[in-house]
């Protein structure tokens, strides 16, 4: 490749396939999009990243910028294959991370039993020393027990340390020293401390996310240190960035500094990507979803902007609280429901589908691998939706056999058809997204019938149009590149870091507009100085200012965007009626009540280099010279259709044609019901309007 081309390349490593986009800008300023898909190789995750790379022809020696999206860390999580992790707190809050919280999600449930944390007891010190809530310091620090400690933690075979103080959220200074002194006495073992992941209150939480991110540390450091050198060894010189759950970017060294907030990097990317997709083609109210081969995730975005919460929890389901993880996290919820999905019978004879998946091997009885379980892709397969002569874009050759007899085992323990099966496992899987579309949006105050659904992943076309006209949705898109579209997202990412910091200001006092201004410069300022730490110029960052609002004492907060520039007196108002306007759509009620400030939230990003999409070209042919011939395909809710079956690598902008149909690209399937009519767009995206 000539100096003067660029290559920029993005790989998000899913449960069941590994995908990639690149782009490539030729020195004319011409671009060209392509993209890979390959089987996710665990645990060996780099395997499945080099096997994409190369599966694209792309050089790899060529590449200026890869940015990379990963599952290692909510694997380590849920897989419970982390790192013997001890933990350090102040004397007395040993018992913190046990204690947890009395949320019940099952509260009726007798046998209920909380989750073990994922730091036993034995491996919880104390060490004295105290801050007050103030940020005061209460009682001194004293490490003179911190030797012993260390010597305990070596004998039990502990890979990393855990820091967490009480109220260190507003005086750092103890964390800090305890992590400098473990350094000095025992360098080789991975030591974090609250303060480096978040200065938000709530010890529960922040001891809890402090345990998960050093719990996660050794694997993830071994896993980017194989990624890197295994980029290295083909010779790639470019920069290596990683998503992270905020919706941006980040550096390598830092992600292996603070692994936590990557639990969540793939699904972030793909609403991150929903959004960027929307601006461009005039849709700030936008609801994501995501269908891959494990899960289905869904996200809103509103007036375009991507919701980010810091109580995320791992493992949350009816019948457990889960485990609280305090990083900024993409607002979604996620579902075991997608194309791997295992339909399976209970003692009732009830047709569940999911959670358990069939991942990449066996994967689905169709691909011959040795699967036996019929899935979700098996029963679309079934009846028609998918195209059994061209499954997995024509490289797998579809065991329809195999798939007749998981069937056939089905219906016999529900005493029905092999169809009639088939029919309610896709209905069954439709039924489980539509519950967690409407967790997003109608939990939460926003109606559907006034958003556009983005839909994507491998099983996004398969099942948009059923689930949208469903919730009254009125269009929806599936992407140009929705195979791969989390990849996709990634390339429209900037280098993002979210800096929360816990305060109470009320609003009311003489002293709250020098207090707001003041606390907002301080994290702006540890932005600017962090992001020159890598060489990034300060005028290539901008920022995003948000408040944290409560009714005095409530538990609750709601986040508002604050001013960009200096907030003067004559703003407050105005903020506090933004507050009241955005609790009201929250809860449903408002309060005259005392508001007061309990924190700061600041977006810090700088453009790393995004894609800029380009309108595709035309060729004068129509949708008719598309069409690829017909088949009968059973749409479930309406019945069996001769549907017209149409090439998606041949629909060009300004195509039109109405269901039903199905559109067959290589990497997923679009099904239109009868009477909705479809159009392409100038960037090659599909429009359905949902009838």
């Amino acid at each position: 490749m000539k100096a003067d081309e660029v290559l920029r390349i993005a790989t998000d490593v899913g449960g069941t396939f590994t995908d990639l986009v690149y782009l490539h800008i030729s020195k004319e300023g011409t671009q060209k999009i392509g993209t890979a898909k390959s089987d996710t190789t665990p645990p060996d995750y780099e395997k499945g990243v080099m096997d994409v790379l190369r599966l694209s022809e792309v050089d790899i020696k060529s590449i200026d910028f890869l940015a990379h999206g990963t599952t290692v860390i909510i694997n380590a999580l849920t897989e419970r294959k982390g790192a013997k992790t001890g933990l350090i707190t102040t004397e007395g809050f040993r018992d913190v991370i046990e204690i947890a919280r009395g949320n019940r999600p099952d509260i009726f449930n007798l046998n209920y039993r909380k989750p073990k944390p994922f730091i036993p007891r034995y491996l919880r010190c104390e060490i004295p020393g105290r801050m007050t809530y103030r940020g005061e310091v209460r009682e001194p620090l004293d490490l003179s027990g911190l030797p012993a400690i260390l010597d305990g933690f070596k004998k039990e075979g502990v890979e990393a340390i855990a820091v967490c103080l009480i109220n260190s959220y507003a005086n750092p200074e103890h964390e800090e020293a305890v992590v400098a002194r473990i350094n000095e006495l025992w360098p080789e073992v991975a030591a974090v401390a609250s303060c480096q992941i978040t200065r938000e209150w709530r010890e529960y939480e922040r001891t809890n996310t402090t345990a998960l991110s050093a719990y996660v540390q050794p694997v993830a450091r071994y896993y980017l240190d194989r990624l890197s050198n295994c980029l290295s060894e083909e010779g790639m010189h470019g920069s290596l960035y990683i998503m992270q759950s905020n919706c941006g970017v980040d550096t390598v060294n830092n992600a292996r500094a603070i692994p936590i907030t990557m639990v969540e990097s793939g699904p972030a990317s793909g609403v991150w990507g929903a959004a960027a997709l929307g601006e461009i083609i005039g849709e700030p109210n936008v609801i994501a979803l995501d269908i891959g081969g494990t899960t289905a995730k869904c996200g809103l975005i509103n007036n375009g902007h991507v919701k980010i919460n810091t109580d995320y929890m791992v493992e949350r389901t009816q019948v457990t609280a889960g485990f609280p993880v305090m990083v900024p996290v993409v607002d979604l919820v996620e579902i075991g429901n997608g194309g791997g999905s295992i339909a399976w019978v209970d003692e009732f004879k009830k047709l569940h589908v999911g959670p358990q998946s069939a991942g990449a091997v066996p994967g689905p009885v169709s691909y011959g691998k040795g699967g036996t379980e019929p899935t979700t892709t098996d029963a679309n397969l079934e009846l028609g939706r998918i195209n059994p002569d061209y499954f997995c874009g024509g490289t797998i050759t579809a065991d329809m056999a195999a798939v007749e007899r998981s069937l056939d085992g089905l219906s016999k323990k529900l005493g029905t058809g092999r169809r009639e099966a088939a029919q309610g496992v896709v209905r069954i899987a439709n039924n489980n997204m539509v519950n967690a579309l409407k967790l997003v949006s109608v939990n939460r105050g926003h109606d559907p019938r006034e958003y556009t659904m983005i839909a994507f992943g491998g099983g996004g076309g398969m099942h948009a149009c059923a689930l949208a006209r469903e919730l009254g949705i009125k269009k929806a898109v599936i992407p140009k590149q929705a195979a791969v579209f989390s990849a996709w997202g990634m390339l429209m990412s900037d280098l993002r870091r979210d800096y929360i910091q816990t305060r109470i200001i009320e609003l009311d006092a003489d002293d709250a507009v020098e207090a707001l201004n003041g606390s907002v410069e301080g994290l702006e300022k540890k932005a600017l100085e962090e992001f020159s730490g890598e060489s990034v110029q300060s005028s290539r960052v901008k920022f995003l200012r948000y408040g944290r609002f409560r009714y005095q004492n409530q538990a609750h907060s709601v986040e508002v965007a604050l001013p960009e520039k200096k907030i003067g007196a004559d703003r407050i108002k105005a903020i506090i009626d933004r507050f009241h306007s955005e609790y009201e759509r929250e809860y449903s009620y408002r309060l005259e009540a005392p508001v007061e400030l309990v924190g700061f939230h600041v977006v810090a990003f700088a453009d790393v280099g995004k894609l800029h999409p380009e309108k595709l070209p035309v060729s004068g042919r129509n949708s008719a010279d598309a069409v690829k011939g017909t088949r009968e395909v059973d749409y479930t809710e309406t019945g069996i259709h001769k549907a017209t079956i149409y090439d998606g690598d041949m629909l060009e902008p300004g195509m039109k044609f109405t269901g039903p149909a199905v559109v067959e690209e290589s990497g997923s399937t679009t099904v239109v019901m009868p009477g909705m009519p479809c159009s392409v767009d100038e960037y090659g995206n599909l429009h359905i309007k949902i009838s």
